[in-house]
């Protein structure tokens, strides 16, 4: 069973607020970005390797790799699953990556999207992956920071 720590939604996957604070809170020693577009992107993955803590190895892997590799992980990797959209976490859990526990930190307002907390917007389709994840026992939690409270996860059904 891979030692997965904590999966966090985060449009920007590692940048700042990844690094120096979720990492270092968790004591994470593996980011993982399980992201497609990123996989085959040498130069962001690059970007985010200069922003990702000294302490911590990165993994940029698709969706599809995730699953099929996270069962191999070594206990001794403490591993922070970082993704880009509810979206993606849906297919991780229905491909069978045991996370418990979803961080939605960052999702930017867009075109249809509607802004439901402080640094979340979301349309219906992100509205009913994240019921489909309750409904697959995965825990939510809004959060920005670690130092700052959850927002009430009533503000994603609004």
């Amino acid at each position: 069973m891979p030692n997965i720590l904590l999966t966090r939604i985060d449009n920007r996957l590692i940048h700042g607020q990844v690094a120096t604070q979720w990492s270092g809170v968790l004591g994470a020693n593996l980011l993982l970005v399980a992201n497609d577009a990123v996989a085959g992107d040498e130069f962001r993955q690059g970007l985010m390797n200069m922003a990702a803590p000294a302490y911590a190895q990165t993994r940029f892997f698709s969706i599809q790799k995730t699953i099929d590799i996270i069962g191999k992980a070594s206990p001794a990797q403490k591993i922070f699953i970082i993704c880009e959209t509810p979206q993606d976490v849906l297919r991780l859990v229905e491909g069978g990556v045991p996370i418990k526990k979803v961080n939605i930190g960052n999702m930017h307002m867009a075109e249809g999207k509607r802004q439901v907390a402080t640094s979340v917007a979301v349309n219906d389709d992100d509205v009913a992956c994240f019921k489909k994840l309750q409904e697959l026992g995965v825990e939510l939690e809004i959060q920005r920071v670690p130092d700052i409270a959850p927002e009430s996860l009533d503000k994603l059904w609004k």
